[in-house]
């Protein structure tokens, strides 16, 4: 994209790969979870660099294409045994601090602004307050699983906090990306995500982290906080 320093796309590539590091760490190092990763964003990657998502006049609008798998993966996983068994095996902890690469991605969101390639109503300095689970996850982590001071109420109360600022930035993401549904920023719309890197936040960073909150929810009303010795 133009305008856009090469900076910013190095460090969203960065914050990308952390965010999947992290969600290694919480699959217990799975070689499967990981494969299906990076096949996942070289395919994601592969299609942006082509000019696919480019295309903003079709209905529907082809972002569907990295949106759609993901979240019928994530629904796969909660409706089937096997997935409800994965969803089990995830480490708390690691679900926990993978919401830190939040920071940076409103980090990047801001110089994307400044870069007119996203409207200011995605960053902090608009409607976008993820920044706040960015911020806290570390100090949530450390005071639920390194001095045991955060109980399930508070994870809860955390998880469910940071989902609703997902979904709030989420919808207003998509509202703000040209297409023929588009009804917000028509003035400087949401045109990073339709690029590489950039696509990688709504096709592998956003769902990542979406399941991070929702396993997380899901461990801590069915079993709560595991104990700082245990492994799961």
């Amino acid at each position: 994209m133009q305008n856009v320093p090469a900076a910013l796309s190095f460090s969203f590539v960065l914050t990308t790969a952390l965010a999947v590091g992290l969600f290694y760490k919480a699959a217990r190092l799975s070689r499967p979870t990981l494969y299906l990763l990076l096949i996942w964003l070289l395919g994601q990657a592969a299609l942006s660099k082509a000019g696919f998502y480019a295309v903003t006049t079709t209905v529907p609008p082809r972002l569907l294409l990295a949106l759609a798998p993901t979240l019928l993966l994530i629904a796969g996983l909660f409706l089937t045994a096997r997935g409800r068994a994965y969803l089990d095996s995830l480490r708390l902890d690691w679900l926990t601090l993978l919401h830190a690469v939040r920071l940076p991605v409103e980090l990047v969101l801001l110089g994307l602004w400044l870069a007119g390639a996203v409207p200011q109503l995605l960053t902090f300095e608009g409607r976008n307050w993820d920044i706040l689970s960015g911020l806290s996850a570390p100090v949530v982590y450390y005071l639920a699983f390194r001095r045991r001071q955060l109980g399930v109420a508070g994870l809860l109360v955390w998880n469910c906090l940071g989902l609703a600022l997902l979904l709030n930035v989420v919808l207003h993401a998509v509202l703000a990306v040209p297409s023929p549904v588009q009804q917000l920023a028509f003035e400087q719309p949401n045109v990073a995500v339709l690029h590489f890197p950039f696509q990688w936040l709504p096709s592998v960073v956003v769902p990542l982290v979406l399941l991070a909150h929702l396993a997380a929810i899901r461990q801590l009303i069915k079993r709560g906080v595991p104990a700082p010795d245990q492994r799961r």
